[in-house]
């Protein structure tokens, strides 16, 4: 949990710290990276058992995330997407740094590393176990419960605000192969391989809305 938590932390943290973009993405994985070392090395399990399928069901994510405003611009500008509650798909990037190379550099590393760790950790690893029981480290990886399932997934929708619907849809994926392949390291090459896509698009197409 703690991982997930210091994510939250940073992002809360943000606005009043006011740092430059540069030193901003400085911290966020310097903080990160003791946070991880400290707390959560005994659990890492980075080993990778089902290569193929964790790669493509992360470009099949990242194909999902973009696809909706691809086929339908201004898609998630629907007020189902864009209202008070869920927010609005804007980027988080000023737009100075936007040709930073070293900026983009670190902000695609916090992306496609720090972030997947941090999250499944948390919402596969620890929350999809807990809520089938609270001695989560007597149930296995991906141990089965429809209900387990389906609170993360929604949970995991609503972390994405405006993005809920793409979000849902990932959870979804990213819930069922942890299901089927029952490995930590698995789970976190198939989320990075989604964010490594998503930065690359983001940077190559100007999609800066893809980066909250």
């Amino acid at each position: 949990m703690v991982p997930f938590g210091a994510v939250l932390v940073l992002l809360a943290v943000r606005p009043f710290l006011n740092l430059p973009p540069l030193a901003e993405q400085v911290v966020w994985i310097l903080v990160m990276t003791v946070v991880l070392a400290a707390v959560a090395r005994p659990v890492l399990d980075f080993r990778i058992r089902r290569w193929g399928g964790s790669v493509g069901i992360g470009i099949a994510v990242f194909a999902i995330w973009i696809g909706t405003d691809r086929i339908f611009p201004g898609y998630h500008g629907h007020w189902l997407f864009t209202n008070p509650v869920t927010g609005s798909v804007v980027s988080s990037l000023p737009e100075s740094s936007r040709g930073d190379v070293p900026v983009l550099l670190l902000r695609s590393l916090r992306a496609a590393v720090f972030v997947p760790i941090a999250e499944e950790l948390f919402w596969r690893a620890w929350l999809m176990r807990w809520l089938i029981a609270p001695h989560f480290q007597e149930v296995p990886l991906g141990a089965w419960s429809a209900r387990a399932f389906w609170i993360v997934a929604v949970l995991f929708a609503s972390e994405h605000g405006a993005l809920w619907d793409v979000g849902l849809a990932a959870g979804v994926l990213y819930n069922w192969w942890m299901v089927r392949s029952k490995s930590l390291g698995d789970l976190i090459l198939t989320h990075g391989v989604t964010n490594a896509c998503l930065s690359a698009y983001v940077v190559f197409a100007g999609r800066w809305e893809y980066w909250p």
